[in-house]
């Protein structure tokens, strides 16, 4: 097997526990454990991106950083099969970071599952909409991230 199918496999097998376990288990010690953990959670699925990002890094950073993209601009970057495997990487790592980052909105706001699940749901499946939905869901919490620690200036 190739690197391209080996990170592919390997990082859209290892997401699935973590999103049942948010999904059907969100108040459960194991999910605490392992979702919880950033390092469990997420290190992993950024390794296989860096993984296959690192073979391709050159062809990625010339695309996007010598000129400003444009349609054209992206469409040809994606228009080698790596590359494209490599966007549902970052896909990946994205959607359920963001689902983690909800998942602990959910929790902080006492949501029960019957709300968490669709939204969680919507996170895997079309990310920044999931997002938009946990948040509106959970207006009420306030977290180090929502909410700045210092005045902005």
């Amino acid at each position: 097997m190739d690197l391209m199918t080996v990170t592919f496999w390997f990082s859209s097998v290892f997401i699935f526990p973590l999103w049942v376990m948010m999904w059907f288990l969100p108040k459960h010690d194991i999910t605490h454990k392992i979702v919880g953990d950033v390092r469990i959670c997420a290190f992993p699925l950024i390794a296989s991106y860096a993984i296959l990002l690192l073979p391709n890094a050159v062809k990625v950073l010339t695309a996007l950083g010598s000129q400003m993209p444009t349609p054209e601009v992206v469409v040809d970057l994606f228009a080698d099969d790596e590359m494209i495997i490599l966007a549902w990487l970052h896909f990946l790592v994205m959607d359920t970071f963001i689902g983690r980052y909800i998942w602990m909105r959910m929790l902080a706001a006492q949501r029960p599952i019957q709300v968490s699940m669709p939204v969680l749901l919507l996170c895997m499946m079309m990310g920044p909409i999931g997002l938009l939905a946990g948040i509106l869901a959970t207006l009420d919490v306030e977290d180090d991230i929502s909410v700045p620690s210092r005045p902005i200036e």
